[in-house]
């Protein structure tokens, strides 16, 4: 299925998991770079680095079950354990042997889960403005979302979360075009299940169902601490601010860093030739070690 939207010229792809399928791009030849998306965007995030990057690289790019192209059941495990598994399964039926991966959001932890049990399949991590640990704060703005039937209005009733994002995210002003292709999958009450989904699956306490999830995640951190690791982070980010940009850097001291003071959550919107210019010479470092 080939998308009309505005800089996504891209033909999905389907993988089916029982009754319901993943949609997925898969672009280009070559050694491979995987990206893995957050809430409440989908691989269109990724749109300008998967046209870029295609050149030299097999590029693939995944929507979560209920983002994106993917189909969005309204009855779905709609958790961590199960995202993770999902991309765990799309990498095995591509045959990803190696590959650079790429996480940004709730990217973080769904990549990282699945990099920390398959660490030899690793060629570098690039990490986005994102987590993979637990954190003690919550925005007011993301927390008040998880509130029993006010939050299923704001997020699925009024787009509240991701129409917010189509500037909340950005340091300046979205594109028009390009604000219809991050909300176009998200036009109804229906469509929006996965995104309020994803906001109350965030654990904060040891009782959420996802907690040991993600405290095996983060346990698995260590095991990548070899890995080469980018760090491309917008500084304006209301969610993960600098303290989760520090984190990573005290888990990760050999991780090359680089803070964009002036970008916001949705940083390749921001800055992406600075991206670019980070990105290209780390890959070719990654992959000419392989």
């Amino acid at each position: 299925m080939t998308s009309p939207l505005y800089q996504y010229p891209f033909s999905a792809k389907r993988f089916v998991l029982g009754p319901h399928a993943l949609s997925y791009v898969d672009e280009g030849r070559g050694p491979a770079v995987v990206m893995v998306h957050g809430n409440p965007s989908w691989s269109y995030l990724y749109r300008n680095l998967i046209s870029a990057l295609s050149v030299k690289y097999r590029v693939i790019a995944p929507d979560h079950m209920g983002c994106g192209l993917s189909d969005k059941p309204a009855h779905y495990p709609y958790c961590l354990r199960t995202h993770i598994a999902n991309l765990d399964a799309l990498l095995d039926y591509l045959q990803i042997e190696r590959c650079v991966l790429v996480v940004h959001d709730w990217g973080g932890a769904i990549g990282m889960g699945w990099a920390g049990v398959n660490r030899d399949r690793i060629a570098g991590l690039v990490v986005l403005n994102s987590a993979a640990f637990p954190s003690p704060r919550l925005p007011l703005r993301i927390a008040v979302c998880r509130r029993p039937l006010i939050g299923a209005l704001l997020v699925r009733g009024l787009n509240g979360f991701a129409g917010a994002a189509t500037f909340m995210a950005v340091a300046g002003s979205m594109d028009d075009r390009v604000k219809k292709g991050f909300l176009a999958p998200y036009s109804n009450w229906r469509e929006r299940v996965a995104i309020h989904r994803f906001i109350q699956d965030i654990p904060m306490q040891a009782s959420h169902p996802s907690w040991p999830t993600l405290q095996a995640v983060t346990a698995s951190l260590g095991g990548l601490r070899d890995k080469p690791m980018l760090l491309l982070w917008g500084g304006r980010d209301f969610c993960f601010n600098r303290s989760f940009y520090e984190e990573w850097r005290r888990r990760f001291p050999r991780a090359e860093g680089v803070l964009f003071a002036g970008a916001g959550h949705y940083v390749l919107e921001d800055i992406l030739p600075e991206a670019m210019t980070q990105l290209s010479p780390f890959l070719q470092n990654c992959y000419g070690k392989s």
